[in-house]
């Protein structure tokens, strides 16, 4: 629900902020004061086309910013949408959306702080806002949500769960074959290379980390000699000594003899005496060490040979199945395993056809019986569009849900012998048909001209969908358009009580109408500086009065009187409906 629109340097707005409320909210002003640039900029928001020139004159900018308070009724697909995004507050209340028009062409969307493409901040609009009036935000003729709207209105969602779940079985049982056919297929070449790669990986018997160890040996072999040599010669220096000189141990030795005494003698020196027996004995590890290495190397020029050609194996491995011992070896259990698949795929493939016979059959009763439920709520549906069409002043005009089947030839097999296409939605193809005029024949409703007839045929399917349709926000623009006071009054009674299940905000001429407003706005166009200016302000009272006197035709006492009938006629109304909310209206013509 709209709770607060912030607009800034659009068109004639200089700086505009409301609060919104629950119910019906009328705006009502002269021609030109401003009333559709409050739509354009609501439109522009939720990520309708933005025209730049509207940006204000002398302006680097213009900014519109939307806050909506979240409802149950949306609840579940918007959090879903907004944290598959990551744009979902802590709160989960509230979302606000935002569009920034800057001079140069660049258009900046955002939801809660963050920038998002323009398709992503459309797709949350159509979930929060519906405005009718103009053909292209009209949702109710995208033919694509008819058969929900059919659907909700029936009450149908157990039955299209459970249908949608054999549908999702179906689906992937199907993939499962196609998989297994397309094997089949190609068994034999397949068998033949996938047996050749499992035995040449397996005839390696690679082991993971060998290859590394591999290389240090073949290190140690092609540099033998050397290895060898300066083993040696550390050996002379730590444990043997060369010639005159003493070994480096027996160096130590002495050191540590003559500290051991100065530690005797001076107790303070003890440290250094076990430090010099320390480095003594780490000497001697040492050269222990060195001697258990000395008889490891070894000058094998054929083990050399044979590491040679055991890490040529690994790397002519590795270029054919991948680029480690470990992926080398994930290949050929991948390899068994589709191997083990193509083996027994025949028989596979028979027990996937049998379950496929009994998820058809499922498929089929449940989507024959969703589709009895929406054949039997279609005719209930137009009977009920056609007594609120009459109701306002459209009496002749005839509605139908046409429901259909498409043949074809791929698509589930139904008992007469036919196949009809379906998907995750059932067998049906739904449109709303009409006929505003009488003796004329029914049209797709995406065929019906705008302006008020359509904002009307919108209305009348609302009142009537009110239940099946989520989206919390309803605005209507030029809905009385070609229509009188009697009938206004009866708009204004239908939007009332939409009003009672949605937030309803609408522009409307009409006093008859703008009387039924729980809250009344008035929108003024004024010059200030030189500069032409929109303000809109909260009507009560006496200057609602004053307002609806003007649409009246004047503020004469007797325009006076006759506004502050008409708005004690529609409030009388609403309390009556609001005691009796399911009491009909009586139809007028016009």
């Amino acid at each position: 629900m709209l709770r607060e629109l912030r607009i800034e340097n659009f068109a004639i707005i200089e700086h505009l902020e409301l609060t919104l409320e629950p119910g019906l909210t009328v705006f009502t002003g002269e021609t030109g004061a401003g009333k559709s640039i409050l739509l354009d900029a609501l439109a522009a928001v939720l990520g309708g086309p933005a025209d730049m020139t509207l940006i204000r004159s002398g302006a680097e900018r213009a900014l519109i910013e939307a806050t909506f308070e979240m409802v149950d009724s949306v609840r579940e697909p918007l959090v879903a949408l907004l944290e598959a995004e990551d744009l979902l507050d802590e709160e989960r209340e509230r979302v606000v959306l935002a569009r920034e028009l800057r001079q140069g062409g660049r258009s900046v969307a955002r939801i809660n702080g963050r920038s998002v493409s323009l398709s992503l901040l459309r797709e949350v609009g159509r979930l929060l806002v519906d405005i009718h009036g103009q053909s292209e935000h009209l949702s109710l003729l995208d033919v694509r949500q008819h058969l929900a709207l059919l659907d909700r209105y029936a009450g149908n969602a157990p039955w299209v769960e459970a249908y949608r779940q054999t549908y999702r079985e179906w689906r992937q049982l199907e993939r499962e074959l196609q998989r297994l056919r397309e094997a089949e297929r190609d068994a034999a070449q397949r068998v033949d290379l996938l047996t050749f790669q499992i035995r040449e990986i397996e005839a390696a018997a690679l082991q993971p980390g060998e290859e590394e160890e591999l290389r240090q040996e073949r290190n140690r072999l092609a540099n033998a000699e050397n290895l060898a040599s300066q083993v040696q010669q550390a050996l002379a220096l730590l444990d043997e000594g060369a010639g005159e000189t003493p070994a480096l141990t027996d160096l130590l030795g002495r050191v540590a003899q003559a500290l051991h005494v100065i530690a005797r003698l001076d107790p303070s020196q003890q440290g250094l005496s076990e430090q010099a027996e320390g480095v003594l004995a780490s000497v001697e590890e040492m050269a222990r060490d060195l001697r258990r290495y000395q008889e490891q190397i070894e000058y094998n020029p054929r083990r050399l040979e044979k590491v040679e050609e055991r890490l040529d194996l690994i790397q002519r491995l590795k270029r054919k199945y991948g680029g480690t011992i470990e992926a080398i070896l994930a290949y050929a259990e991948k390899a068994r395993q589709e191997l083990d698949t193509i083996t027994h795929a025949t028989e596979r493939i028979a027990e996937l056809e049998a379950q496929r016979e009994v998820l058809q059959r499922q498929l089929r009763e449940r989507g024959l019986a969703l589709s009895a439920r929406r054949q039997q709520a279609a005719v209930g549906l137009s009977r009920a569009v056609e007594a609120e069409l009459a109701d306002l002043s459209m009496r002749g005009a005839r509605f139908e849900v046409a429901i259909h089947q498409v043949d074809d030839p791929e698509g589930l097999p139904l008992e007469d012998g036919r196949a009809v296409r379906f998907d995750e939605r059932g067998l049906d193809q739904v449109e709303f048909l009409i006929a505003p005029n009488p003796g004329e024949g029914l049209k797709p409703l995406v065929k019906i001209a705008s302006g008020g007839e359509t904002s009307r045929l919108m209305l009348a399917l609302k009142r009537v969908l009110t239940q099946a349709d989520a989206i919390p926000t309803l605005i209507f623009d030029e809905i009385d358009q070609g229509i009188g006071g009697r009938v206004g009054s009866v708009v204004g009674e239908k939007l009332w009580l939409l009003a009672r299940q949605h937030q309803v905000l609408c522009v409307t001429h009409l006093p008859q109408l703008a009387a039924y407003g729980d809250h009344h706005y008035g929108v003024r166009k004024q010059v200030e500086g030189g500069r032409t200016t929109t303000r809109v302000q909260v009507l009560e009272g006496e200057p609602r009065i004053l307002e609806l006197a003007h649409m009246l035709g004047g503020q004469s006492a007797a325009h006076l009187s006759a506004a502050r009938e008409t708005l004690e006629r529609a409030q009388q109304r609403a309390r009556a409906l609001l005691v009796s909310p399911t009491q009909g209206v009586v139809g007028v013509e016009w």
